[in-house]
């Protein structure tokens, strides 16, 4: 049986857990609730009323976040010439091909990687390291794609991609506790308007089925699903 510790437990006395709350006053509870000496990320979870198992079913996306991630988003772009260029004046951290040598050394500083289609031949090749790492780049995600420059700007302001798990949940960061309200409140409805877009056609019955709020370390907080319930 697990346990908690005395200040998760302290915590976790600061809401109601059988009540689900409006956005802010939830947010509100997170700030006051988290404990940890260090910048706490911000989290929302997701229950979703779908079948992950049917293709046709999988819910999958990306959202810039308006308020940031408030952390720093370190960018590789494979491309060659122009493509380059552009990305290197996007602000891109690392760019060029010499990049797939350092990833098979073992290289893996980087949060994001962006490519054009005609360097994913190559970087195909690292499917093995990339993959289970989240870092393979993606059409539907964005990051293969001829518009390097909008791509780095895009992941350097706070784009995040998510995706359903095999339970039917979505997990998301959408800021760090330092954050204010404000911030917190835009970067939630911008995630939430998000998901509820990207409902499949074939899902059948309630989509949004629950909805909770937490910091790294503190308890989840619900937050009252009928806005979304569409």
């Amino acid at each position: 049986m697990q346990t908690h510790g005395k200040n998760f437990t302290n915590a976790s006395k600061k809401r109601d857990a059988a009540l689900s709350y409006q956005v802010r006053q939830a947010l509100e509870l997170v700030k006051s609730s988290a404990f940890a000496k260090f910048d706490e990320t911000v989290e929302v979870a997701v229950r979703l009323g779908v079948d992950p198992r049917h293709a046709d079913q999988v819910v999958r996306g990306t959202v810039v976040l308006p308020a940031g991630t408030g952390k720093t988003v370190r960018v590789l772009v494979i491309a060659v010439g122009e493509k380059a260029r552009e990305a290197e004046e996007a602000g891109a951290d690392f760019v060029g091909v010499e990049n797939l040598q350092k990833i098979k050394d073992g290289w893996l500083d980087f949060d994001v990687m962006i490519a054009t289609p005609d360097q994913m031949g190559q970087v195909g090749q690292l499917g093995r390291v990339l993959g289970p790492r989240g870092l393979m780049p993606n059409p539907k995600a964005g990051t293969v794609t001829m518009n390097v420059g909008q791509a780095v700007r895009e992941s350097k302001a706070g784009k995040i991609e998510f995706r359903v798990d095999k339970g039917g949940n979505v997990h998301a960061a959408i800021g760090k506790v330092s954050f204010g309200l404000e911030a917190l409140e835009t970067n939630f409805t911008a995630f939430m308007d998000q998901i509820v877009r990207s409902k499949p056609a074939a899902a059948k019955g309630v989509y949004v089925k629950n909805v909770s709020v937490s910091s790294t370390m503190g308890p989840g907080v619900r937050v009252d699903t009928t806005p979304y319930r569409g």
